[in-house]
């Protein structure tokens, strides 16, 4: 699958990256709580770039970017916490990390964009 929009793509290819790691552990270290909230919120970022994407308004293009940029963040959090429990490995974790900031940059970019053209 090929998305026109890099935003939309990397937040498509990092919730696939994620899947696997959230069944495993789920299945071999019998963690569900931790992984099942970093499944939804991994896989709302897109999933709310999409909703943004298909906006009846600008108003509401801006407010699903926020809530991609805010799911972002909150993936940010369940990353670092199950990297920091060695419940991830340090190095997939990292690597997971480095894609969820290029995601969060661009989604805070965006964000000042709007918010300029909205005080203009």
């Amino acid at each position: 699958m090929s998305y026109s929009n890099i935003v939309q793509e990397k937040a498509f290819q990092f919730s696939l990256h994620l899947i696997p790691i959230c069944i495993k552990l789920s299945n071999e270290k019998k963690e569900f709580v931790l992984s099942k909230q970093l499944l939804k919120s991994s896989t709302s970022i897109g999933a709310n770039l999409e909703e943004a994407i298909g906006g009846y308004s600008k108003k509401d293009f801006h407010y699903k970017i926020s809530i991609s940029y805010k799911e972002a963040r909150e993936t940010r959090y369940w990353l670092k916490l199950l990297v920091a429990s060695d419940l991830i490995h340090f190095e997939d974790g990292n690597l997971l990390l480095e894609e969820l900031e290029e995601i969060l940059k661009i989604l805070g970019r965006t964000i000042i964009t709007l918010n300029q053209k909205n005080s203009a």
